[in-house]
């Protein structure tokens, strides 16, 4: 189980969603930097009262003009920045600098008085994106812009519009959905041991993020090919129970902030009309990683206007297990036949070297997302081949790694531009062993963000009284200068000019204060003369921000963890059959989602590249593993697979509105509305009987009794719970529609074309009055018989 936990892990927030801003957050940030002043004098639903980031000197100097926003971009990147107009699609290879391109789009938009700052809308996927793009904005002189994560978003529009929308208060949004889980397995009776909690967890996000209700689940999992931790139908058991759970407990999940929004995006015109006449401009990062329901808020979001920016990379589509899917990025075209695209293969991170080999993954690669790679062009000067090392087992391919990152650490690369990945976060634990035992410091990605420490909240806490208060503090009394000043705050933290011995939680909050004294340091040196006060204020920025400093260590993380990060030398370890690819990869899109997964890892690495892998688990054990087959024909003394070129080269493609052809757009979705009173429904149960609970039904009691007892039947002839065959809302909606025909009964939501093919005769023919395996057309009707035998 330990594997398949590392393939659920998600960015940004535990377990497996997209990162939002949670209720305390909301409070956290809803008050003015210190020292700053308020920017919105009242609460506004598109700002929540965040005060805009003041200009830091930390950061490089503004450019002085619109133009000067343009300065230093390549011809591709200056195609993006100055397509202000109409739908573009950017696709962007891995290091060929996107988010520099989508930011200099919209200051140059804001500074050239294109786009008003406040109708923009920048969406991605992780906090820590989000607050690059908001400092990134802030440097080029962009402020007011909005750039926020799906459920950031959504959440501020739902707390503003819920009085309006649903009347009274707003639902608890709950931080982490595990525990609900884990008392609604209570209640069904089922025992899940810690991995297949997080996998159902895992499951019910999934359910979620792409419209499935309980009753189809486990049809969905087997055409989606999901590796479910439990039998499918329990799984939906647990989900129907963990979704009553939550109504009863009055509270929401980060799933339902979506399609809460949704659901009042759609039913409230007035409401739609407000946000889109607030919102006109919208770029949506990392394109490849929408999942179905944010598509369809963001359609909500646009309307029928079409001024939407998208980037992504279908060759890092690495997130499928949550919904995610590349097929809108690689569809932006036939949905916008006018739309410009850009394609962007300058890669600025890499060298020639490890851009030869991450293209060389790709060449090998097949399915839809392999017929639009991008050829990658290293503008970086020679650097070392990538190596290649096997070992026997895993603890020594653990300690010829630290062995390795030590020598690179005494031959002056900082530790901070070191990483180890591996495909599960199981792995961890022997590579962090090994560098304790290297004594080299290490950090692990992914756990608490930096800011939400608790040592960073007491250093904060001092260096705020500090500035308010120096002049009373002996501790200051010899400190000539902003870093010497901070240095004796921290002193009285924790923090000392050499850091304690080993690893650990001290060694750990020992970092984590070195990282805000070198703050210091460069927050001097970037502006003589700064007060302790002023370094406060950026703190705080950097807060909202979740704009953290670097913390001085080897970064230990999952090729998961890592998308969107880079350093100058990467280790990749691990790189084995039943690894990558994982054991339980088994189709071919799964395989070759693995294969994206190391393609992934091996572009974060700037300089130097090492890949290894061990023949056995432990000393001593049987040597049956054999190096990843991606690796064949890459590494030395591997054969060769014949490769395919590539179709994305560099360059600019304009659309011509009404000039192509558009390729058929499936139908939107309309929203279920009762047939009764004509009220849109949200609730599953009530979308299947098609009408609202409290209104009036006109069932056909005998029908539902018959439809009840067949389904008992054959239940029990297939072994499973009744609930499987249909939802008892289901029979009712059936008994409820009386359908005549397959085409009726295939519109009543629940009866899907599997359900429809394996039980649509059995249920007209009840629906008739027919005996269950007649001919519906030569049959006699229960009823006719009855009327001939009296």
């Amino acid at each position: 189980m330990n594997s398949r936990r590392g393939h659920r892990e998600r960015p940004g927030r535990d377990p497996a969603a997209p990162a939002a801003v949670t209720p305390a957050a909301l409070k956290r940030l809803s008050g003015p930097a210190c020292g700053q002043p308020t920017r919105w004098s009242r609460t506004t639903w598109q700002h929540g009262c965040v005060t805009a980031a003041t200009p830091s000197p930390l950061f490089p100097r503004t450019p002085e003009s619109a133009d000067a926003v343009l300065e230093g971009l390549d011809p591709e990147q200056r195609e993006v920045a100055t397509a202000l107009h109409g739908p573009v699609c950017v696709l962007a290879g891995a290091g060929t600098g996107k988010t520099r391109a989508i930011t200099h789009r919209i200051a140059y938009g804001v500074r050239s008085g294109l786009l008003a700052p406040s109708s923009v809308l920048a969406v991605t996927f992780t906090n820590r994106a989000a607050g690059e793009m908001r400092g990134r904005l802030r440097q080029l002189g962009a402020q007011g812009v909005q750039a926020r994560t799906f459920h950031s978003a959504a959440l501020r529009q739902l707390q503003y519009f819920w009085p309006k929308a649903i009347g009274g208060g707003m639902p608890r949004l709950v931080d982490r959905k595990i525990q609900l889980v884990a008392d609604a397995a209570a209640a069904c009776g089922l025992r899940l041991d810690r991995g297949e909690l997080r996998d159902a967890t895992a499951e019910i996000e999934w359910c979620k993020v792409t419209q499935t209700v309980p009753a189809d689940y486990a049809y969905a999992a087997v055409k989606a090919g999901r590796e479910t931790p439990r039998d499918p139908a329990e799984i939906a058991h647990l989900y129907a129970a963990y979704e009553n759970l939550k109504r009863d407990r009055a509270v929401i999940d980060f799933e339902d902030v979506l399609l809460l929004t949704v659901a009042v995006l759609q039913d409230r015109h007035d409401i739609a009309d407000q946000v889109r006449a607030q919102y006109q401009h919208f770029v949506v990062d990392e394109y490849q990683d929408v999942s179905p329901l944010q598509q369809r808020l963001l359609d909500l979001w646009l309307g029928e206007r079409d001024s939407l920016c998208v980037v992504g990379d279908a060759s890092q589509t690495i997130y499928s297990f949550t919904g995610a899917t590349p097929d809108h990025l690689l569809d932006f075209r036939h949905r916008h036949p006018g739309a410009t695209v850009v394609k962007l293969v300058r890669d600025y991170r890499s060298t020639p070297q490890v851009v030869r080999l991450a293209n060389g993954l790709l060449a090998q690669a097949h399915g839809r997302a392999a017929d639009h790679r991008l050829e990658l062009i290293s503008q970086r000067s020679s650097g070392p081949e990538p190596g290649y090392t096997e070992y026997t087992d895993e603890p020594a391919e653990a300690e010829g790694a630290a062995r390795r990152i030590r020598e690179l650490i005494a031959a002056g690369t900082p530790a901070a531009e070191i990483a180890v990945l591996f495909r599960t976060n199981s792995q961890s634990e022997t590579y962090e062993q090994a560098l304790a035992d290297a004594g080299v410091p290490y950090q692990l990605r992914g756990a608490e963000r930096f800011f939400d420490r608790p040592e960073v909240r007491k250093a904060g806490v001092a260096l705020r009284a500090a500035a308010r208060f120096g002049g009373n503090d002996s501790l200051l009394d010899e400190a000539v200068d902003l870093p010497s000043q901070v240095r004796a705050v921290l002193s009285g933290e924790g923090w000392s000019s050499e850091p304690p011995a080993g690893s650990g939680a001290a060694r750990e909050r020992w970092e984590s204060l070195a990282a805000l004294v070198a703050l210091a340091h460069d927050f001097a040196a970037a502006h003589p003369g700064a007060t302790l006060s002023d370094l406060v204020a950026e703190l705080d920025e950097r807060a909202n921000a979740q704009h953290a400093p670097t913390v001085q260590g080897v970064t230990l993380a999952s090729l998961h963890a890592a998308k969107g990060l880079e350093w100058d030398a990467v280790f990749l370890v691990g790189v084995a059959e039943g690894m990558l690819p994982i054991t339980y990869a088994r189709t071919d899109e799964q395989i070759e989602e693995e294969r994206r997964l190391l393609y992934v890892g091996v572009t974060r690495a700037r300089e130097r590249l090492h890949l290894s892998w061990s023949l056995a688990r432990s000393p001593g054990g049987r040597a049956g593993r054999r190096p990843s087959r991606f690796l064949d024909g890459l590494r030395p003394g591997s054969t060769a697979t014949v490769g395919r070129a590539a179709t994305g080269t560099g360059g600019v493609e304009r659309g011509t509105p009404g000039g192509l052809p558009a390729a058929p757009r499936r139908a939107q979705r309309t929203p279920a509305r009762c047939r009764v009173c004509g009220r849109t429904l949200t609730d599953a149960g009530e979308m299947k009987l098609m009408r609202c609970e409290d209104c009036p039904s006109d069932m056909d009691e005998g029908l539902y009794e018959r439809l009840r007892q067949w389904r008992s039947v054959e239940a029990g002839q297939s072994g499973q719970p009744d609930f499987c065959v249909f939802t008892d809302r289901t029979l009712m909606a059936i008994a409820e529609t009386r359908p005549d025909c397959a085409a009726e009964l295939s519109r009543i939501p629940g009866v899907l074309d599997r359900k429809l093919r394996r039980y649509g005769t059995d249920v007209l023919a009840i629906c008739a009055g027919h005996e269950v395996g007649a001919d519906p057309l030569n049959a006699v009707s229960t009823t006719d018989r009855n009327s001939s035998e009296k």
